[in-house]
């Protein structure tokens, strides 16, 4: 009966590692709905911002207290589930703690290191639940978040806590096992660890049965857990600590603040300016100018949207909203990504007719006009996710393909058309303006 538990375990970690595959997957799928645009120039210069920005996390430690906290979790996260290689060893195999030989010495050392991070992540987890739900910091209770996205924020950290209590809960049963020298425990005496040693008053009292009990149950739960936040992240604003990584790596290496003219509209000028330049076979028909829907921005600006952790350092940054007004980046974020979602639930043949778009329908146009392209939001964004280049190709849209535009920039257009300045005079007038007005 000894090969029940290993096929069990790998019908579940089969299960899950496809379930999350599939997923990422579809989320490939809706990002390839954008234009491809995805740089591969200067590779050198972006890998350093994948280590920069992504793995050194440069932009959270303008709040340095805040920034280590972060930090002890993105640890955690990474280097304790080098633990879950051992324990899916373990489970395939039906041994117990196989790295124990081979490491040796070095073994209760990773193990004691694997302990103090766990409970880093553990007080880390529970401050920032403390923090959004009781100190109430103010960008993470705006009417952005009203909803699911707040729950999803506190679901992952209780998550993240109950993995690490089942982790030291684990090795507290373990090493009490040890040390009463109980069946195939006593053959890997490890412990005890550091931090779980303090859970063996607790735990002393309890038979060999019930320890046995407890600790198979911890494993066993702490695997599944795993395996569930792999396959619940993917649907989560956390999915930031996978496309953190491409994000940083794709992100423009321009100067902060340069905006990018759109070819069609510059080929337009240049053909007015000389038309003689037009030939059949050498300018091709302008196409959609700005974008309407999600099909017509690039495939990083999609990638943004499911990077995005909903952290609202953008929105917080903006000042359009400290002025009260309607817009927030985060938000032209997340309706992104929900634009993306809603489609992928529609059949390939129908995404073109459902009678919605990302402008109008997600994204209001008070919105847009709200902005100011200070570029503050761009600024503040921990994982390199620009909310500006959206505003901007749907404003562009609204403007160039809707004639829809205030009143005082179609009378600023017009003036910069016909008299090559925003002022209402004609060019002969320019040089006995500027006289008046030194």
């Amino acid at each position: 009966m000894n090969w029940i538990s290993p096929l069990l375990f790998l019908i579940a970690l089969s299960t899950g590692v496809y379930l999350f595959v599939r997923r990422i997957q579809a989320i490939q799928q809706m990002i390839r709905l954008g234009r491809p645009d995805l740089p591969t120039d200067q590779p050198a210069k972006r890998w350093v911002q994948v280590f920069r920005l992504a793995l050194g996390q440069q932009k959270m430690f303008r709040n340095v207290p805040v920034a280590l906290l972060h930090l002890i979790i993105y640890a955690g996260f990474i280097i304790i589930n080098i633990e879950v290689l051992e324990i899916v060893l373990d489970g395939l195999t039906g041994a117990h703690r196989l790295f124990h030989q081979p490491l040796g010495a070095l073994y209760p050392i990773l193990i004691n290191s694997f302990e103090w991070l766990a409970l880093g992540v553990w007080v880390a987890c529970v401050f920032f639940l403390t923090r959004r739900n009781l100190i109430k910091v103010q960008r993470l209770w705006s009417k952005d978040l009203d909803g699911w996205p707040r729950s999803d924020a506190n679901l992952i950290l209780i998550i993240e806590i109950i993995l690490m209590s089942l982790f030291l809960i684990m090795n507290a049963a373990d090493t009490l096992l040890q040390a009463r020298h109980v069946g195939h425990y006593a053959a890997a005496p490890t412990g005890p660890f550091v931090i779980s040693s303090f859970l063996h008053p607790l735990l002393d009292g309890s038979s060999d049965a019930v320890l046995i009990a407890l600790e198979r149950s911890c494993w066993w739960l702490h695997i599944l857990g795993i395996l569930a936040f792999l396959n619940y992240l993917p649907y989560s604003k956390h999915l930031h600590i996978l496309f953190a990584f491409p994000n940083a790596y794709y992100a423009p290496l321009i100067t902060p603040g340069k905006m990018s003219n759109m070819p069609s509209i510059q080929q337009e000028v240049e053909l007015a300016m000389n038309p003689a330049a037009a030939t059949a076979t050498s300018v091709a028909p302008p196409g959609r100018f700005g974008a309407k829907d999600v099909q017509d921005l690039g495939q990083k600006n999609l990638l943004d949207a499911f990077s995005c952790t909903e952290c609202g350092r953008c929105s917080a940054a903006c000042p359009a909203q400290h002025t009260g007004k309607l817009l927030s980046p985060r938000r032209i974020m997340m309706q992104t990504r929900d634009r993306m979602e809603d489609l992928k639930k529609l059949p390939v043949d129908q995404r073109d007719t459902d009678g919605k778009s990302l402008l109008h329908d997600y994204i209001t146009v008070e919105e847009l006009r709200a902005c100011t392209t200070c570029q503050a939001c761009v600024e503040e964004c921990p994982v390199s996710i620009n909310p500006l280049d959206i505003i901007l190709q749907l404003r562009r849209y609204l403007v160039m393909e809707e004639s829809n535009a205030p009143g005082e920039w179609t009378g600023m257009f017009g003036n910069v058309e016909n008299n090559f300045a925003p002022w209402k005079f004609s060019p002969e007038e320019r040089d006995a303006w500027m006289r008046a007005n030194k």
